[in-house]
């Protein structure tokens, strides 16, 4: 995602799997005071990924554009969060 914003993505609710538009992005874990450290994902050629902290499986959804999750509110705004 070179020279663009790379998206973040939360599981404070505890889905059993979050699908998301992209293959490069940014875990948080849970929204603060309750994140883990923010860490890079790439799923590369596969269509899933579990994050390494929170072990949430993102899953990639082709339908899904820019920051749309499945199920709704799992994207984070970190910029707004550094505010």
């Amino acid at each position: 995602m070179a020279g663009g914003k790379t998206p973040h993505f939360h599981n404070s609710a505890g889905h059993a799997r979050v699908e998301i538009g992209v293959k490069e992005f940014m875990c948080v874990g849970a929204e603060p005071p309750y994140d883990h450290p923010h860490v890079f994902l790439d799923m590369g050629d596969d269509s899933e990924k579990v994050c390494p902290y929170c072990s949430t499986l993102y899953v990639h959804n082709p339908s899904l554009h820019g920051e749309e999750t499945v199920p709704e509110g799992c994207s984070f705004d970190a910029a707004q969060s550094a505010a």
